[in-house]
């Protein structure tokens, strides 16, 4: 079932695939030209305001799609109504899943949200007869599914300011490769998430943020310009605050 009140705007979409940015990311990276242009015939672009749900739990996926711009969130309700956010779609991470006939989580736009989609039905029958798309749908759920073994422990074992130091980190490595550049000092991104929206993802109050941040400010780990964008002076001081063993170390 299509989200209510989607809007199109042609006008910030790609005009082809050798203009989108997210081309040497997304799931059609390998396609040769002529794969593209059957991906050319199932695919059309949505778009999406901020706060918009994109597709409701349960909803029939009538799409798959990547995120070409913007941000969005993952997440799931309980009986209670209680909701738990369980994952980030940044640009060009892939939405909806083949062979599954309804979403199985909300998806909102977190940001002003464009997708590129692919009619379901076949894009399944592509993957069956253009192995560069079903590979590199492979990669990306591998990469996923690491993406998720690493944020369970974010979750599961790490103070507050480890975990805000954390999703900055993943954050500033997912720009630098969308934007093909090398981590490096001085590094400058912008958050795609409110302070609220951090809490909800980290399972930390609103207060434990801004104070966690406002701490990192203090130390030179990060410096704010306005209230979204972030310079890492030190990339290797950022690191050290996720309490990750990135030398494979054994602690005395």
């Amino acid at each position: 079932m299509s989200a209510p009140g989607a809007l199109h705007l042609p006008d910030l979409t790609p005009k082809d695939c050798s203009e989108c940015p997210i081309r040497h990311r997304a799931v059609c990276a390998r396609c040769e030209p002529d794969e593209l242009r059957l991906l050319d015939d199932i695919k059309y672009y949505r778009s999406f305001q901020a706060g918009q749900p994109v597709i409701w739990a349960g909803d029939r996926m009538e799409f798959v799609a990547s995120v070409v711009s913007g941000i969005a969130t993952l997440s799931q309700g309980m009986e209670d109504g209680r909701t738990q956010m369980v994952g980030l779609l940044l640009p060009s991470d892939f939405v909806g899943r083949p062979g599954r006939e309804t979403a199985p989580y909300d998806v909102t736009a977190v940001s002003d949200l464009t997708v590129c989609c692919f009619r379901r039905k076949p894009f399944e029958r592509l993957l069956s007869t253009t192995p560069h798309i079903g590979q590199r749908l492979l990669e990306m759920t591998l990469d996923e599914l690491d993406a998720a073994r690493e944020w369970m422990v974010v979750l599961g074992r790490k103070t507050a300011r480890e975990k805000i130091a954390s999703l900055l980190a993943i954050i500033a490595r997912r720009e630098a490769v969308l934007h093909k550049h090398k981590l490096r000092d001085g590094a400058t991104f912008d958050l795609p998430l409110t302070r609220e929206a951090m809490a909800d993802y980290l399972g930390l109050t609103l207060e434990t943020v801004s104070r966690q941040i406002s701490a990192l400010k203090k130390d030179g780990i990060i410096v704010l310009e306005g209230t979204r964008r972030v310079v890492v002076p030190d990339f290797e001081a950022l690191l050290d605050e996720t309490g990750d063993d990135t030398d494979g170390g054994i602690l005395a």
